[in-house]
């Protein structure tokens, strides 16, 4: 069992400078998915980037496991200079935001399933949400939930399977389309004209996807909100980067570098770093 105690916040607003990179983690490289968006619209920014692959995934662990390694990842971001963290995982969000708010004194910003969105813009009445145990079982995902979906029929549907399969490179297998074809067929029959992917490794499970679903049928992800409110916090704080130097991109994993890699290889920018290291 792991334990991790915050006593004091261990950076601050003051104390931070424009130049410091922004730091990403996941439970694993589904983060991947939201990093890009972030480094599209703020491409001048250095990154830093733990993938915890060897603890995917997060979405079938206690929440207070998965508080721990929330911590543990933060304070390795911090201890390398990060002026902002983006907990690029939805369960992480869910089960630990409001613990690491409270505890760290700099910009941090989650992610959540675009329940609102969905509830919103949906004709039919009736959205999906794909997404992980831990992220469905979270109370806030259910206080936002009850929010904006009191008038609408909701169909959740638990991932099982699917970060394991994205963590070792089969995210486009005859193994996954089994999974998603099974996942997606009650979503489908509750005639859903919108699906929430609430798990940032899902995002590399469009393209299979958008070919198993009715044409109709919108899929939504929170990678653009994201980036836009990191643009958002960063400005507020006054840390974003004015240099105009070539960004530091750096990624670590504390497993094989093999799928970080290949999910890094369309990148257009150069990526300085993929390591394994922490």
């Amino acid at each position: 069992m792991l334990y991790f105690l915050c006593h004091k916040r261990m950076a601050t607003f003051t104390s931070m400078n424009s130049e410091q990179p922004i730091g990403f983690f996941d439970s694993g490289v589904g983060g991947t998915s939201i990093w890009t968006e972030v480094h599209a619209l703020l491409p001048n920014e250095h990154t830093v980037y733990l993938a915890d692959s060897e603890n995917a995934p997060y979405g079938n662990k206690t929440e207070e496991v998965i508080k721990a390694l929330a911590i543990k990842n933060t304070e390795r971001l911090i201890a390398m200079g990060c002026k902002a963290i983006v907990v690029a995982c939805n369960t992480a969000t869910t089960n630990a935001i409001a613990h690491l708010r409270s505890n760290y004194d700099l910009p941090i910003i989650g992610i959540e399933p675009a329940i609102k969105p969905a509830a919103l813009k949906t004709i039919t009445n009736s959205i999906g949400i794909l997404a992980t145990k831990g992220t469905l079982a979270s109370a806030l995902f259910h206080e936002t939930s009850e929010a904006f979906t009191q008038h609408i029929t909701v169909t959740e549907v638990i991932g099982e399977g699917l970060v394991p399969l994205v963590e070792d490179g089969k995210a486009d297998s005859a193994e996954t389309r089994a999974l998603l074809k099974k996942y997606v067929a009650p979503m489908i029959a509750a005639k859903i004209d919108y699906l929430v992917l609430g798990c940032t490794h899902y995002a590399y499970l469009i393209p299979l996807l958008e070919k198993l679903l009715p044409s109709h049928i919108k899929i939504i992800d929170s990678g653009a909100a994201v980036a836009m409110h990191t643009r958002v916090m960063l400005g507020d704080a006054g840390l974003l980067r004015k240099g105009t130097g070539q960004p530091i991109l750096k990624f670590y994993t504390n497993t094989n570098t093999n799928t970080l890699e290949q999910l890094l290889a369309s990148c257009s920018s150069k990526i300085s770093t993929v390591a394994l290291g922490f």
